[in-house]
């Protein structure tokens, strides 16, 4: 009777085991909703778009977009040897390897052991000896763990999404890398324009300078415009001091991008040769801001949250780990393959109390996943804004330069004018010079509203996800 309530006692324990195993998991096994994009939070069109877009940003490849063949030789080059992308490339390599890791996780390991004993026994008192041989080949699985709540497969799909979202991060560093080398490259363009109008500025100074010296020697001008004059002259040359300077730190700018100083480049064209495709289209937000690089990576950075918050619910349902092995054992090499063993040993496990380290793992997870949802939508309305910026520079830079070409044309003309009034001796010299002067800081607004143009036509070209559709030149 004593052995009989002791079995039905162990009976009523495993029952009660069982139905907490079985509560446990149904609490734990509440379905966690499939991962969905989260709703774009940016308005539903551009405030500043264009009525008749013409090219897709996302479908022009670089070297089509830019036309230059010094600056795609230089963008080529800095896509071979920037360290900031070969630190980014790096960091793809190593969340691949990472998910290879975690992919690994998902299948037996098989280890093949050989082992071989030699025990030699020796008795002084009775002078005998004895020699044992023993010989082990097995193959073994050892802590296979049977993924049925699905823990290691969404542990793998995070790290999938997260080698992912490497990748996709590599190509927004790589866009960025281009906008900033074609940027670069336009500021140098820029001063070297400067340069050569500061120099030629110089030029015709001195010769007014010495015009009105001679001029003066006879009577025919006043020390206040040799003054005046020579005050201009040194104020140009002044000018073309600086900008030796700033072509100097440009130069370096563009070298550090690249990786190093380039030679052998082919011929580059001057700035306003420069031909850049205006009317870039900037489709739907929802649909353009999707294909950018770095909407993408955070993007895949959620999905990744989102599959680690199922592997920790999944850490709280009984783990079942499955160890086999096979093999053979002889007292003789001779004889090792002429008898073998095998064994099976499934065991499971659920976790009852551990200090609240499963709870504290599904909070980090849940945590992550909202700083998660946060970087993916800032990371939209930030894409959302530098759209929309680039949108109105570039209306607003087309109607600037549109005014600067008109009032260049203006003061060319003034110049003109009041130098053929000089010759007819109706002005002064004063006249001409200030005259000068005005003309030449139109042709500076002129040319700094033009680069200004190319700046902001990169920048909406890298805004758009600029090539990301694309992998080679079409």
């Amino acid at each position: 009777m004593k052995g009989r309530a002791e079995f039905e006692y162990s009976v009523e324990c495993m029952t009660r085991l069982l139905l907490l195993i079985l509560l446990a998991t149904q609490i734990a096994c509440a379905p966690l909703a499939e991962f969905k994009r989260p709703v774009a939070p940016v308005p539903a069109v551009w405030s500043a778009a264009p009525a008749a877009p013409a090219f897709d940003a996302s479908r022009v490849h670089w070297d089509r977009y830019f036309v230059d063949p010094r600056l795609r030789a230089l963008i080529a080059a800095a896509l071979q040897n920037n360290r900031d992308l070969k630190v980014a490339i790096s960091r793809v390599q190593e969340a691949r390897a990472q998910f290879g890791i975690a992919r690994a996780d998902s299948l037996p390991a098989l280890n093949l052991l050989g082992r071989a004993s030699l025990d030699h026994t020796a008795s002084q008192g009775l002078a005998s000896t004895s020699t044992s041989e023993r010989y082990d080949l097995s193959l073994s699985s050892v802590s296979f763990e049977a993924d049925f709540w699905g823990r290691i497969a969404n542990l793998t799909e995070a790290a999938r999404n997260s080698y992912l979202a490497s990748e996709d991060a590599r190509r927004a560093v790589q866009l960025s890398l281009i906008a900033e080398v074609a940027n670069a490259y336009f500021m140098l363009s820029h001063h070297e324009a400067q340069l050569k109008l500061a120099r030629e500025t110089v030029h015709l100074r001195a010769q007014s300078l010495e015009i009105i010296g001679r001029g003066l020697d006879i009577g025919a001008s006043y020390d206040l415009e040799l003054q005046e004059s020579a005050a201009l002259l040194e104020s140009a040359r002044s000018v073309t001091a600086a900008l030796q300077h700033q072509i100097n730190v440009s130069t370096h700018q563009l070298d550090f991008l690249v990786g190093h100083a380039q030679t052998d480049l082919p011929q580059g064209l001057a700035l306003d040769e420069q031909a850049l495709e205006s009317d870039l289209a900037p489709g739907l937000p929802a649909e353009v801001l999707l294909l950018r690089p770095d909407v993408m990576a955070a993007e895949k950075r959620l999905a990744a949250s989102h599959a680690n918050v199922a592997a920790a619910r999944a850490a709280f349902l009984p783990k079942v780990v499955l160890t086999a092995s096979m093999g053979l054992a002889s007292a003789g090499l001779s004889s090792l393959f002429q008898s073998g063993a095998w064994a099976f040993q499934p065991a499971i496990s659920l976790p009852l109390f551990d200090g609240g380290r499963l709870n504290a793992s599904m909070d980090l997870a849940q945590a992550r996943k909202l700083t998660a949802v946060a970087d993916y939508e800032r990371t939209i309305q930030q894409a959302f804004r530098e759209v929309a910026d680039q949108l109105s520079s570039r209306a607003s830079l087309a109607a600037q330069m549109r005014s600067a070409l008109a009032v260049r044309q203006a003061q060319l003309r003034r110049l003109e004018i009041t130098q053929a009034r000089y010759r007819a001796g109706l002005i002064g010299y004063l006249e001409v010079l200030e005259a000068e002067r005005e003309a030449l800081a139109a042709h500076q607004t002129s040319t700094q509203l033009r680069r200004a143009q190319l700046e902001a036509a990169t920048q909406l070209y890298k805004a758009l996800g600029g090539g990301s559709q694309t992998s080679a030149p079409a």
